[in-house]
């Protein structure tokens, strides 16, 4: 996988950028499904799936997110790499001796390489690797996503929301489509510019998609019909990830997050509901990009900013109707040992 982007581990040992080009993400992931029926030889089976992730990456936020609001949490375990790698793989720092305690791999690459010996693209998260082999199955993240929603529907918790019902999903795949093309991989594309000509042409239309959804949030509340889908899911990653790493390291700066009212509004409220912003952590995301991009951030100073108190200011959005979970319910809090340390989100002020 050529295409690199902060789910992907850099194979060239640090280079992003082509000087003179124009960034594009190689999207030739691991096809593979999980299925409930096995028709691809992988069934869904409760306990025997592990989904490795960074809390860095968007991509694997998306799963991280989509796990906790359908309550897949004791279906599907997870795996949480550190937010910096080297040129070799994602590493299990944050666990005791650097090895992940269920798959017992120091490197996500040992989970790949256990399935294709001499592996030779990127190595990404999310993915989902089968436990008892140890072999990587997917990581094609939307697919998995899409997945969780479908497969995995006898194991979801009682309440779990419909994030991609049956009678929107036509709707929800346009508005996906053209928001990864032009903002969740619009921002690398602007960050990853080899030449001015390319940035320019990133900066201009991203910019003009994020007024796009502007006038489409403007009198809505979620992005498809009246509750969250999975489109919220794939927007939010990116919104949250803005003014703390994009706005300032990918050079999308016509305006920050905060500057945007109607964008800002609909973030806040995402961020404050259960299952969006107690996935996130603030500290990893930093630190991934601005450690890990050394041809853009060649001294790896990580910025103390932004300050995050005003994810939790009031975001009325709720007077434009609608309801968060349709006729489910909000997830439980998350197990404790999967919470995000409390010093690296605002949520941390909140009881």
């Amino acid at each position: 996988m050529g295409g690199k982007g902060d789910e992907i581990l850099d194979r060239t040992g640090g280079k992003y950028v082509e000087p003179g080009g124009e960034f594009t993400r190689d999207q030739r992931y691991i096809a593979t499904r999980i299925t409930a029926d096995g028709s691809s030889d992988w069934p869904v089976e409760p306990g025997r799936y592990r989904l490795a992730v960074s809390r860095a990456c968007p991509w694997a936020n998306r799963l991280i997110i989509v796990r906790r609001l359908l309550g897949l949490e004791d279906a599907i375990s997870m795996a949480v790499a550190g937010p910096t790698h080297d040129k070799r793989s994602w590493t299990f720092d944050l666990d005791p001796g650097g090895r992940d305690p269920v798959l017992g791999i120091e490197r996500l690459a040992d989970a790949y390489f256990a399935r294709f010996p001499g592996y030779e693209r990127g190595i990404t998260v999310p993915a989902m690797v089968d436990v008892p082999t140890g072999q990587v199955v997917t990581n094609d993240y939307a697919q998995m996503s899409l997945d969780l929603s479908t497969q995995w529907t006898a194991h979801h918790r009682p309440g779990a929301p419909e994030l991609y019902p049956e009678r929107l999903r036509g709707e929800i795949d346009e508005v996906n489509a053209v928001v990864f093309a032009d903002v969740n991989n619009g921002v690398y594309r602007c960050g990853f510019a080899g030449s001015q000509e390319a940035y320019e042409r990133s900066y201009h239309r991203l910019f003009d998609r994020l007024d796009w959804l502007t006038e489409r949030l403007t009198g809505q509340r979620y992005l498809v019909g009246d509750t969250i889908t999975e489109a919220d899911v794939r927007l939010f990653t990116t919104l949250v990830r803005f003014d703390p790493v994009y706005h300032g390291h990918f050079k999308c700066n016509r305006q920050k997050l905060t500057e945007m009212p109607v964008l800002w509004a609909y973030a806040r409220d995402l961020f404050q509901t259960p299952g969006f912003g107690d996935t996130v952590d603030f500290d990893h995301i930093k630190r991934h990009y601005y450690e890990v991009h050394r041809d853009i951030n060649p001294t790896g100073v990580v910025p103390l900013g932004p300050d995050l108190a005003n994810w939790l200011t009031p975001h009325g959005r709720e007077q434009l109707g609608g309801r968060p979970f349709g006729d489910g319910t909000p997830p439980q809090p998350a197990p404790p040992a999967e919470r995000v340390d409390p010093a690296h989100t605002p949520l941390r002020d909140v009881d």
